[in-house]
């Protein structure tokens, strides 16, 4: 730390974050008048698509997607781990393997339980 005040060390934060509101702001200012407004009975239905409701929206979805979305999160999530343990695995030693093979194994007990109930179909 110097001999500067703490607030004197945030300007430069403060300006950027005042300039990127400033230009954010401008942005829409500068859509909305330049933009042409011709609304029509068409464009002024829900959704825009001009193509008329035939259904309620809330209608039940089937578990299995769910389960199918959380699954995909949850292996996303096992590259972002995997990808740093295999780059450093040397370094890491027996300890690293024994905790990525723990790892896995739970990841493994989540992927059968969704086979079990139904939600994956391998056959």
């Amino acid at each position: 730390m110097g001999t500067e005040s703490v607030p004197t060390n945030y300007l430069p934060i403060l300006l950027f974050i005042g300039i990127a509101v400033a230009f954010g702001a401008l942005s829409l200012l500068a859509g909305r008048i330049v933009r042409p407004s011709r609304p029509y009975r068409a464009k002024l239905n829900p959704y825009e698509s001009g193509s008329p409701l035939f259904s309620d929206a809330r209608i039940p979805f089937p578990m299995r997607y769910y389960i199918i979305a959380m699954l995909f999160v949850i292996f996303d999530i096992e590259v972002i781990f995997i990808i740093p343990w295999a780059v450093r695995f040397q370094t890491l030693g027996l300890l690293g393997l024994v905790e990525m093979l723990v790892f896995i194994a739970i990841l493994l007990v989540g992927l059968w339980y969704a086979w079990k109930k139904g939600a994956l179909e391998w056959d």
